[in-house]
């Protein structure tokens, strides 16, 4: 990892719709573009992941995505409604940002989530990117998101028993995460808080395995980013992220031309190999890595990887 390092400009892009995201530039003013695409959907982004990147070459651009972070109005609150908060919005974000920065071409960097939404901004606008580097890839296929919160259940049988409590129709085959985006809509707050900490132990309980119980990443977070995490969880994956299915996969094609690095962990439960895989298959001039004592969250290999090809794309030696 690199150094730390704090951001030189921040801002807040008007968005239309009455959002205001949060945007930060870091490193060299005059180095080589990139720009972090946090995961979630709702997580906002961390200030760790700035390390990943030569302060020295890269100007490294963070956001936090609509409605989660330091960006407002903020989904933690009932009021703050989610129409206009989709993936086709938060692309439209990013174009917006790019513009308003005045970056011709950049890096798209992200893992998990953040690997759907950079593929979705790079098959529209693959002019706009000179590479990729993504990390714990998914591409929030339906049937990604019935394996999250369905399929690897057979592992977690007792907690899934409990997840699968609170959404009515579970049990028979039901739409978990619209049964959840329903009782996140709910004018109770007792019964959102509820549904929020179910939610959260579920997803720890996918991750308790790479935890050794040390941590709850779901449940510690505080009390309105837990409920701005699953109330947009569940928003965008009963919508299927508003993608055809398989459709980032299948135009994989038009990153031809663009290189990539894909790292994913052998033991990722969360979000098994295959999609990495089907991906690497599918895009011309990419390469996957594979770690195999890695999960979801990785670890130092995963890192070493990650920051290996962020600083080969800097140099130009990739």
């Amino acid at each position: 990892m690199h150094p730390a390092i704090e951001p030189h400009e921040t801002g807040m892009l008007d968005a239309g719709d009455g959002n205001l995201v949060y945007w930060e530039v870091c490193g060299d003013p005059d180095g080589k573009p990139a720009l972090v695409v946090h995961g979630g959907p709702g997580s906002g982004c961390s200030t760790g992941v700035r390390r990943l990147f030569d302060p020295d070459r890269y100007r490294v651009v963070l956001f936090d995505q609509r409605g989660c972070g330091r960006s407002t109005p903020h989904a933690g609150d009932p009021a703050t409604g989610l129409r206009h908060n989709t993936t086709w919005h938060l692309i439209a974000d990013m174009e917006r940002l790019r513009e308003h920065l005045g970056i011709d071409r950049w890096l798209l960097y992200g893992g998990s989530w953040g690997s759907t939404l950079l593929l979705a901004y790079a098959e529209r606008y693959p002019e706009r990117v000179s590479e990729i580097v993504a990390a714990s890839v998914t591409t929030t296929r339906r049937s990604e998101i019935d394996w999250l919160y369905r399929g690897v259940g057979r592992f977690f049988p007792e907690q899934w028993e409990r997840f699968a409590a609170s959404a009515p129709g579970a049990r028979t085959g039901g739409d978990i995460a619209a049964a959840y985006a329903r009782l996140m809509e709910h004018p109770d707050a007792a019964v959102r808080e509820k549904a929020t900490a179910d939610w959260c132990t579920w997803e720890d309980a996918v991750l308790s395995g790479e935890t050794k119980g040390a941590a709850n990443p779901y449940s510690d977070r505080p009390p309105a980013a837990r409920l701005a995490l699953v109330r947009m969880c569940s928003h965008y994956f009963s919508h299927g992220a508003w993608l055809e299915e398989g459709a980032l996969i299948r135009d994989a094609g038009r990153l031809a031309g663009i290189p990539g690095v894909l790292v994913h962990g052998r033991l990722d439960m969360g979000g098994p190999l295959g999609t990495a895989w089907d991906l690497s298959r599918a895009w011309p001039g990419s390469k996957l890595i594979v770690v195999d004592d890695a999960g979801h969250l990785g670890g130092t290999a995963t890192r070493h990887h990650i920051t290996t090809a962020l600083d080969a794309f800097a140099t130009g030696t990739a």
